[in-house]
């Protein structure tokens, strides 16, 4: 009879902390964009910046709202929880390896990526998105054969490209006169 008391108490003890987590979870939230006070994360190339709109991105789920400049790359990598984009606007590339997808994507479009599978994305002309993310936010860069690497090497990688991209560019505008 002590035992089963026992095991009630803990079934109800149990319950009143998942419902106390699930209510602190349901708050209402606003944030626009053009009043978010967006900074860079030293795991993301310095052309990304970033502020969360909702939850603690480091804890659990979350929404976080980001801005790339034209040309920006976040290279290959993943994720462990699923994520979803919302872009609001620009014009993006997105890229999955493990599906051979390659995407053009734009102001309007949503995107869900499934955690542990490899892409990459880059801004062609400044962005602005959403990122929900499904769990707690963490990165894992890969070279191009799949193998994790250093956010620094990562990134450093995507430093010694950019210039090449922008020479590549001022040609084109050249050409173009």
């Amino acid at each position: 009879m002590i035992r089963m008391r026992t095991q009630v108490a803990i079934l109800l003890l149990l319950l009143v902390v998942v419902a106390s987590a699930a209510f602190a979870q349901d708050e209402n939230s606003l944030a626009k964009i053009a009043t978010l006070k967006l900074g860079p994360l030293p795991v993301f190339p310095t052309c990304v910046t970033l502020a969360p709109t909702h939850g603690d991105p480091f804890k659990g789920p979350a929404t976080i709202a980001i801005k790339m400049t034209s040309g920006c790359n976040i290279p290959w990598h993943w994720h462990t929880a699923d994520e979803s984009l919302i872009i609001v606007s620009g014009k993006a590339k997105m890229e999955m390896k493990d599906h051979n997808m390659s995407e053009n994507i734009g102001a309007g479009d949503y995107v869900f990526l499934v955690g542990k599978h490899t892409h990459q994305f880059t801004c062609v002309a400044a962005c602005t998105f959403y990122d929900v993310t499904y769990g707690a936010f963490d990165i894992h860069y890969v070279d191009k054969d799949g193998n994790e690497i250093k956010p620094e090497d990562a990134l450093k990688a995507t430093s010694k490209a950019a210039p090449a991209a922008k020479k590549s560019a001022s040609k084109k505008a050249e050409t173009k006169k």
